[in-house]
């Protein structure tokens, strides 16, 4: 069983920048496919991108070029960077683990998840 703690959400400015953690534990992290996914308020759920465990990502079209996704193996971590938040990247941000990343990129799910964390962006 796979724990996942987001932390780094908060309020931020149109322009600005934010760093998501996940911070897994009881589970070999590094075997795990990471995954990050949004929901505003009466949208649904959202992929905002994934990270394969041999490095690879993959990024949603509304977030390429301004997202960035990573993983420390060693410190059972994920990151996602957000650079030039938007009013519309508001949402609660949820980070998830699967054993295969076709999970998280086509059907848009995965096995463990973690409790969610807001980011405001204000315009």
């Amino acid at each position: 069983q796979v724990q996942l703690v987001e932390s780094g959400g908060g309020l931020v400015q149109a322009g600005g920048s934010l760093r998501l953690s996940c911070a897994a534990s009881g589970g070999t992290f590094s075997r795990y496919a990471m995954g990050w996914f949004r929901q505003a308020p009466g949208k649904e759920r959202e992929l905002v991108g994934a990270i394969h465990s041999n490095g690879n990502t993959y990024y949603g079209d509304s977030v390429k070029g301004r997202f960035t996704i990573s993983r420390d193996n060693a410190k059972n971590t994920a990151y996602l960077q957000m650079n030039n938040l938007k009013p519309e990247d508001t949402a609660v941000y949820y980070c998830a683990a699967d054993a295969k990343i076709g999970k998280i990129l086509q059907l848009k799910t995965a096995d463990y998840w973690g409790q969610g964390t807001q980011v405001t962006v204000s315009s």
